[in-house]
């Protein structure tokens, strides 16, 4: 039998992809925005496509205040932004 392949819909575009091939955006327990590489720290969630594009969606459409359920600051993105960079770069 075939493993099932876990799948996570991106804030940003709406499609269900391959959990591995997104970025995981996390909120800790005490507010805290970032950008969880490993996919395995404690927190609530989200997953973005790893395209910059839909970093930009998301931002447009509101996509990670709605899922961790709080107002996300411009400086957040800002950072979010500055971890893609990072990564694309490697």
């Amino acid at each position: 039998m075939a493993k099932k392949v876990p799948l996570r819909q991106c804030v940003g575009c709406g499609e269900m992809k391959d959990k591995r091939q997104m970025m995981r955006v996390l909120r800790t327990a005490d507010g805290a925005i970032c950008l969880d590489v490993t996919g395995k720290k404690n927190g609530r969630g989200a997953y973005i496509c790893t395209q910059r594009e839909c970093l930009q969606k998301a931002r447009g459409n509101k996509g990670l205040e709605r899922s961790f359920k709080m107002s996300i600051s411009e400086e957040i993105y800002e950072t979010l932004d500055k971890e893609f960079n990072n990564i694309e770069a490697k």
